[in-house]
């Protein structure tokens, strides 16, 4: 049973793996399948979305959709354009404004967003939230809590027994959705790898670029993220991104490339 075991855990490595786009690294997505992961994670996001308080605040809920649905228009014209098209199958894009002063956003896999208000007086306008927005629907583009989900599928239920675990017990699937996109059961934010956060600004800066909003931003809006901590503990966040000289360091060197997807978006 071990070498079986064994077995099926080497196929799924090998016939398993996808390609993100962009940066080109080779993820483990498919022991867990997108559609799984994508109907798993719009339950749990309705359970959040329904444990928690939206802003009333028109302009800025107009906001966040605004910029979420060019970013959105991006993303889809950057796959459609380079051959990923499949990578946006099952995707069902929202995007909302959660009350509370926490300094956070995330994406679901499957292209639910939620903002909350905390995080906006750090964006200002809609340059600033782009940024935030572009970098939490590359989590979601580059199929990271699908990733981190079969990681944790491999590690805490087994390869023999995950699919019917998963199946019959749906407190540990929304467990494993939450883990996987870096939400707590207290609705904190848990943590991606550094790895995946440093992709998702590659692919943030490229998409907020194709959408029409100016990429030099997006150095800008981490000195400021950078700049609120005053010399504390940083916010959850940041918490496992890189640092913020290796961040402006990385993006800065992105910027021609971006400038010229800018320079050429439909978008504006």
């Amino acid at each position: 049973m071990r070498k079986l075991i064994a077995l099926s855990f080497i196929v799924a490595l090998v016939i398993g793996c996808t390609t993100v786009p962009i940066t080109g690294r080779k993820q483990l997505t498919g022991v867990v399948g997108s559609e799984e992961v994508i109907a798993m994670s719009a339950d749990a996001y309705q359970q959040v979305i329904d444990s928690v308080q939206l802003s009333n605040n028109q302009e800025q809920v107009a906001m966040v959709k605004r910029v979420g649905t060019r970013i959105q228009k991006a993303v889809e014209q950057y796959m459609n354009n380079n051959g990923y098209e499949g990578l946006l199958d099952g995707f069902d894009w929202e995007f909302n404004l959660i009350e509370s002063d926490q300094v956070n956003a995330w994406a679901m896999p499957g292209g639910k967003v939620a903002f909350y208000t905390g995080i906006l007086p750090i964006c200002k306008d809609d340059l600033g939230v782009a940024v935030v927005m572009g970098h939490e629907v590359a989590h979601a583009v580059a199929k990271h809590g699908q990733e981190r989900m079969n990681q944790n599928y491999a590690k805490q239920v087994g390869l023999s027994i995950g699919a019917v675990a998963l199946g019959q017990d749906p407190t540990l699937a929304q467990q494993m959705v939450f883990q996987a996109v870096g939400i707590g059961t207290d609705i904190g934010l848990l943590k991606f790898s550094r790895t995946h956060e440093s992709e998702a600004d590659e692919l943030g800066l490229t998409f907020m670029a194709i959408a029409g909003y100016d990429p030099s931003e997006a150095p800008k809006f981490w000195e400021r993220m950078s700049a609120g901590s005053s010399g504390q503990a940083p916010p959850e966040f940041l918490s496992t991104h890189p640092s913020h000289e290796t961040r402006i360091e990385r993006l800065n060197a992105a910027l021609p490339k971006a400038m010229e997807y800018y320079n050429k978006s439909t978008l504006k």
